[in-house]
C-alpha cells in the first residue's frame, strides 16, 4: 500500500489566504498524534480562489480540500486521516465523484503549468521524477547539434510569451548567427501588469524548468552567462530560484562543463529589479542589469546583436522559457498540434477581477474570451452582467461583451485594439464605469513612464488630466477627440513599447464605449454609478421611515429632516460621499 500523503499549497496566493498557518497546523497534529503520513509543501495549482487548498491521497484515491482554515484542517485531519472518512462538504476536486470545481481543469492543457502544483518547487529530486533535465540530457545523449535545436523551436511555432510574440526560434537563430566569444540569456521575469501573476506563479512553483530553458537556450546560441531579472517584489520567487541554482549547481547542471558537455561553460545569476514597469523593455531591462537607470534606447542594434555589456543577448520571459524543456521532449509537432496557424501551443492567462474563479489557467491558443471566463473562469461573480475584459494590462485594451468570441490568439486579439501582452486578464462587469477604468490604467503608465521621450512623458499627463475632468464632472465639448489626438500622437512619437501602447486602454474604451464618454461629458452622469462627483443621492419618501441615520451620519449636514417624517438631500451641500447610501438599512436612498 502506498503511504497517504497531505500536501499544503504553499503559493503566495496560498500563503496570503493562511495556508503557512494551515501548514503548520497540520505538522503539529501529525507529530502530537504520531500519524502516519507524509507531509509535503506545493505551490499554486491555480485555483487561487479555494486557497488554502490541501490535497490527501491515499490508497482510496485523490481529494482536494479547499478554503482550508486551521479549524477546517483539524477536522479534515480527524475525519479523513484518522477514521478514513473523507469530508464530501469540503472537497472541490476528486475523481471518485462530483465535486464543485471537478471542471476547473477541463478545456485546459498544462505545458507551462505542468509541474505547478503538482511537486514540491523546492526539490530537485521531484523535479528530475516529472521528466526535468530529460531534455538538455537528449541533447547530450542523442548529439543533437545547436542548429538542430533551434530548428525544432522554429518549427514548433513557439513566439515569445512576454506580450510581443516575436519568434523565439528566430531570436536564437540570430544570436548564434552571432560569432562573439561573449554571450548571455537573460530571462525577463519583470512581471508588472496589474492583475498579472503568471510568471510568478511558475517560478515560485517550478523553478528548475526556467533553469532548464535557459540552459537549452544557451546551448543553442553558445552563451557563456545567464541572469533571471526578477523584481524584488516577488520574495518568494527569488527564494525558491535561489534554492534551484544553489541545487543546479550541487548536481553540475551549471557551472563548468555542465551536463559532461565539454566546454560547455554557463551560470546563471538573479538581477533583482526595483519594480520600474518600463524595465520589462527588453533595452531598459539591459540597462538596469549593468546598474545604469532602467531606460529603453534606439533600436536597432536588438539585443541578438549588441545587448548585455554590447554582446549578443536573447532574453525571453519566464513562460518562454518554462516551454523549451517539453518541446525539446515531445517535438516540435506535440506542440504545434495545439493552436491556431500562426499562434501555436498554449497560453496561461491569469483571471482576476469580476470572475467567480480568480486563478491561473493554460489553455490552447485559438479557444475563445468567452470560453476561457464562462468555462473555466465560471462566470461573473454575483451573477453580474458580463461588461468588458482588460487583456494586455497597461499595454492593452478593452474587449467588449459582444467580443467575448473572439479566438485568443495574436493576430485576432491584436484586430481588436487590444494585445495579448504576457496574459493578464482583467474582468469587468455592469457596475464597472470604462472612463475610469481608461484612468486607472493611463495613470499607472504615466507613474511608470522613464520620462525619456516627451510624448510619453507629457502626453499621457495631457490625457490623464482631461480624464480627470471628464469623471470631475467637467468633461467639455471635444474632450474624446482631444484624448484620440493625443493618443495617435505618444503611440507614433514614443521610443518603447511603454509609450508606443499607453493609450490603448483609452482608444479601446472609446470605440467600444463612446456613449459612456458622453454620458459623463454632456449629461454630467456615469451609467456605472462609479464616478462620485456625477453621482446624485436623492430620497425615496416612500421607503424613509424618518430613523435619522443618515441625517447623524452626513459628514457635510446635506440632510434635514425629523423623526418619522421624510428626509431631504440638499443637492447644493452633498458632497457626495456616499454615508448616506451605506447607512441607510431601508433603500431609501436612490443613486443616479
Amino acid at each position: 500500500m502506498n503511504k497517504t500523503t497531505v500536501t499544503v499549497g504553499l503559493g503566495s496566493c496560498g500563503i496570503a489566504a493562511g495556508a503557512g498557518k494551515t501548514y503548520e497546523k497540520i505538522r503539529v497534529l501529525k507529530e502530537s498524534d504520531k500519524l502516519d503520513f507524509e507531509l509535503k509543501k506545493t505551490s499554486c495549482v491555480g485555483m487561487c480562489y479555494r486557497e488554502p487548498l490541501v490535497e490527501i491521497v491515499d490508497e482510496t484515491g485523490t481529494y482536494l480540500y479547499g478554503d482550508v482554515n486551521e479549524d477546517r484542517a483539524m477536522e479534515i485531519i480527524e475525519k479523513h486521516i484518522h477514521q478514513q472518512d473523507p469530508i464530501r462538504d469540503y472537497i472541490v476536486q476528486t475523481d471518485l465523484f462530483d465535486a464543485p470545481e471537478n471542471d476547473f481543469n477541463e478545456a485546459q492543457v498544462k505545458i507551462v503549468l505542468r509541474n505547478c502544483g503538482y511537486m514540491d518547487p523546492e526539490s530537485i529530486e521531484e523535479y528530475e521524477e516529472r521528466g526535468g533535465y530529460k531534455a538538455i540530457i537528449k541533447i547530450r545523449d542523442e548529439k543533437i547539434s545547436r542548429m538542430d535545436v533551434i530548428q525544432t523551436i522554429l518549427d514548433s511555432g513557439l513566439r515569445g510569451r512576454g506580450g510581443g510574440g516575436f519568434s523565439t526560434g528566430m531570436k536564437w537563430k540570430l544570436a548564434n548567427g552571432n560569432k562573439s566569444k561573449e554571450k548571455y540569456v537573460i530571462c525577463n521575469a519583470d512581471e508588472g501588469d496589474p492583475g498579472a501573476f503568471m510568471d510568478r506563479s511558475v517560478l515560485e512553483g517550478d523553478p528548475h524548468s526556467i533553469l532548464e530553458g535557459m540552459i537549452i537556450a544557451a546551448f543553442a546560441i553558445e552563451a557563456t552567462e545567464g541572469v533571471i531579472y526578477c523584481r524584488a517584489e516577488y520574495p518568494l520567487a527569488i527564494k525558491r530560484l535561489n534554492i534551484a541554482l544553489q541545487q543546479g549547481r550541487g548536481k553540475g547542471y551549471l557551472g563548468k562543463n555542465i551536463f559532461g558537455i565539454e566546454g560547455f561553460d554557463f551560470d546563471i545569476r538573479i538581477k533583482e529589479g526595483a519594480g520600474a514597469f518600463v524595465c520589462g523593455e527588453e533595452t531598459a531591462l539591459i540597462a538596469s542589469v549593468e546598474g545604469l537607470r532602467g531606460m529603453p534606447r534606439k533600436r536597432p542594434p536588438f539585443p541578438a546583436q549588441s545587448g548585455l555589456w554590447r554582446q549578443p543577448t536573447n532574453i525571453n520571459n519566464v513562460e518562454t522559457f518554462a516551454n523549451i524543456p517539453w518541446i525539446l521532449i515531445n517535438g516540435a509537432g506535440a506542440f504545434a498540434s495545439y493552436g491556431t496557424e500562426k499562434s501555436k501551443g498554449t497560453k496561461v492567462f491569469a483571471l482576476a477581477g469580476k470572475i467567480r474563479r480568480s486563478g491561473l489557467v493554460e489553455v490552447p491558443m485559438g479557444i475563445t474570451i468567452k470560453e476561457i471566463i464562462y468555462k473555466l473562469g465560471g462566470g461573473i461573480k454575483n451573477d453580474k452582467k458580463f461588461k468588458a475584459v482588460q487583456l494586455g494590462g497597461p499595454s492593452g485594451g478593452c474587449i467588449p461583451e459582444y467580443l467575448s468570441d473572439t479566438i485568443v490568439d495574436y493576430d485576432s486579439v491584436t484586430a481588436t485594439g487590444a494585445i495579448m501582452g504576457s496574459g493578464g486578464m482583467v474582468v469587468m462587469d455592469e457596475t464597472t464605469c470604462m472612463v475610469d477604468v481608461a484612468k486607472f490604467f493611463l495613470d499607472f503608465t504615466r507613474k511608470e513612464s522613464c520620462g525619456k521621450c516627451t510624448f510619453c512623458r507629457v502626453g499621457t499627463k495631457r490625457m490623464l488630466e482631461i480624464l480627470d475632468r471628464i469623471t470631475n464632472s467637467e468633461g467639455q465639448q471635444g474632450d474624446i477627440e482631444k484624448l484620440e489626438d493625443l493618443a495617435y500622437q505618444i503611440k507614433d512619437n514614443s521610443l518603447c513599447g511603454l509609450g508606443q501602447t499607453a493609450p490603448n486602454p483609452v482608444l479601446t474604451t472609446i470605440k467600444y464605449f463612446r456613449d459612456e464618454y458622453e454620458a459623463h461629458i454632456f449629461h454630467k452622469k456615469c451609467p456605472a454609478k462609479v464616478c462620485r462627483p456625477l453621482l446624485t443621492y436623492v430620497v425615496d419618501p416612500e421607503k424613509c421611515t424618518g430613523c435619522l441615520v443618515c441625517l447623524k451620519n452626513c459628514p457635510s449636514n446635506a440632510i434635514t429632516g425629523e423623526r418619522k417624517k421624510v428626509h431631504f438631500i440638499h443637492q447644493e451641500k452633498c458632497t457626495k460621499c456616499g454615508v448616506c447610501y451605506s447607512k441607510c438599512k431601508f433603500e431609501s436612498i436612490l443613486l443616479s
